[in-house]
């Protein structure tokens, strides 16, 4: 019960300011291309009251992450208008890549603190390959403080990383969708957009229906993980540099 207690206080704060920072970027960076509505209804607050809906940002995230399936969730869209931006293309195009470049940097930041941390308490730890033994260990028992820390830490870059790459899959509407309907011909863009209404029915299909009946496939394990172990090994390597 303790270590599920620990485990909530680690992944429910880092799943919140990953998600509202994740938001408020999307509205600022349309407030500098022309469009002030996220403005105007009061949404570039850092304030997660604002931001939070109950279900999509806390329960169902924290609910994936202590069952061990892949993390996602959302928060109350902050509102753009595509037709009030300087440029609508391009606008959209930027403004949904913010969000996840914000995802990036937030995890860049942890890397750098779990590093300064690991050079404090831990100074023999110094490459990746001990850092990420660590945060098995840490994952596995995180009740004592250091190791709390460490899986507070790790907790908040893996996080961040699965957000930012998640919201780039080319699927409605998540972020990497407006991205690719920029990049499309006009005609092929509409074409494209007609597909958003399916986008979360299939989202849950590919992610929770099929690896729940046909867990053999391995659909997460193939497809979503590799990205993110990945991108987590290079933020290690920036936690090893500032280790020491």
């Amino acid at each position: 019960m303790n270590e599920t207690l620990l485990t909530a206080l680690a992944l429910i704060p880092a799943l919140v300011v990953a998600i509202v920072f994740h938001e408020v970027a999307h509205g600022w960076t349309a407030l500098l291309l022309g469009d002030p509505t996220a403005k105007e209804r009061r949404r570039l607050s850092l304030n997660p009251l604002r931001h939070v809906d109950p279900l999509g940002t806390v329960i169902l995230p924290g609910m994936l992450a202590l069952a061990g399936a892949p993390v996602f969730g959302w928060a109350k869209p902050v509102p753009v208008n595509k037709w009030r931006l300087d440029n609508p293309r391009f606008g959209m195009m930027a403004v949904a890549a913010a969000g996840p470049g914000t995802n990036l940097v937030l995890a860049a930041i942890g890397a750098v603190v779990l590093g300064l941390f690991l050079r404090m308490a831990m100074p023999d730890v110094t490459d990746p390959a001990a850092i990420m033994n660590l945060m098995m260990l840490s994952a596995a028992a995180p009740a004592s403080g250091a190791g709390f820390v460490l899986f507070a830490l790790t907790s908040f870059i893996v996080i961040n990383l699965f957000l930012a790459l998640f919201n780039l899959l080319p699927l409605p509407p998540f972020d990497g969708s407006h991205i690719v309907e920029g990049l499309l011909p006009p005609k092929a863009a509409q074409v494209y957009e007609k597909l958003r209404p399916f986008g979360f029915p299939l989202l849950f299909l590919l992610l929770l229906v099929i690896p729940y009946f046909f867990p053999h496939l391995g659909i997460v394990q193939r497809v979503v993980w590799p990205p993110v172990l990945w991108a987590l090994e290079q933020y290690l390597h920036l936690a090893a540099f500032f280790a020491g």
